[in-house]
């Protein structure tokens, strides 16, 4: 199946030299609670007002937490309408996560993209891990977003984490590889964490995009943050901290 190339298409002003693209990290509220979505999108709208980017990423499964039972989110729900508006008001594309449902019945973990104009899932989660598989289907290869003549190479968590994701992401032709993930707390998870987004930097010569959750997330009590930006070559940029609520901007210039 071939890759999807998705074109936001929210109206912008005249080019600049560079897009600024925007990492957040929200607090997640608490899983199973009947406003857990709503709580979520008001955080992320709020994310994307204080964010002044063009891009705004967030975390994996970001607007229901990393809870493997919470129900599937589509692009449709009166719930995202907030964060619709938000992105309308700012010009803003959000690059969000939730479980959603697939034409045939099936579910995958997925990136939805929000603008002014709506929601659509862009990318699906290929490599999945652990009990995901029991209720997830994985995706069927890389996806790019394009977005004011960037190309966006998108992956979620594990994806990155596998080298050959981002080389089957790179052949594509991509400006910056953009991952949404989650990573445990502590020294050895920040270290693998900076390791994968460092290594995917040096090895295709591109920027590295991370948004990683922080704090609790569904399922998960504690979580690395630590979002951020490496150029290519693999040089940190910028960096959040492990706090929920930081966010982090970069300028990517266009080729």
């Amino acid at each position: 199946m071939p890759a999807p190339l998705i074109a936001a298409t929210t109206a912008t002003a005249a080019p600049t030299a560079t897009v600024t693209v925007a990492v957040a990290q929200p607090a997640c509220a608490d899983a199973g609670r009947p406003d857990t979505v709503a709580v979520n999108v008001e955080r992320h709208a709020q994310a994307v007002r204080e964010a002044a980017a063009r891009l705004v990423v967030f975390p994996e499964l970001s607007l229901t937490g990393y809870d493997l039972a919470a129900p599937a989110l589509g692009p449709a729900d009166p719930r995202l309408a907030p964060l619709v508006a938000a992105c309308a008001a700012t010009g803003t594309t959000a690059l969000v996560g939730a479980p959603v449902t697939e034409p045939d019945g099936g579910e995958s973990i997925a990136t939805l993209a929000v603008t002014g104009e709506g929601v659509a899932v862009v990318c699906r989660k290929t490599r999945l891990h652990g009990a995901e598989h029991d209720r997830f289907t994985p995706g069927h290869g890389p996806a790019v977003l394009e977005l004011d003549g960037l190309r966006f190479g998108l992956a979620i968590c594990a994806d990155a984490a596998d080298p050959a994701h981002a080389e089957e992401t790179a052949a594509l032709g991509i400006d910056a590889y953009v991952a949404s993930t989650l990573y445990g707390a502590g020294p050895a998870q920040a270290a693998r964490r900076d390791g994968h987004l460092r290594d995917r930097a040096a090895t295709h010569g591109v920027w590295a995009v991370l948004a990683t959750s922080a704090g609790a997330s569904g399922e998960q009590p504690q979580t690395s943050g630590g979002s951020g930006f490496w150029a290519p070559g693999g040089a940190l940029v910028a960096q959040a901290g492990t706090a929920p609520g930081e966010l982090v901007r970069a300028e990517l210039p266009r080729r």
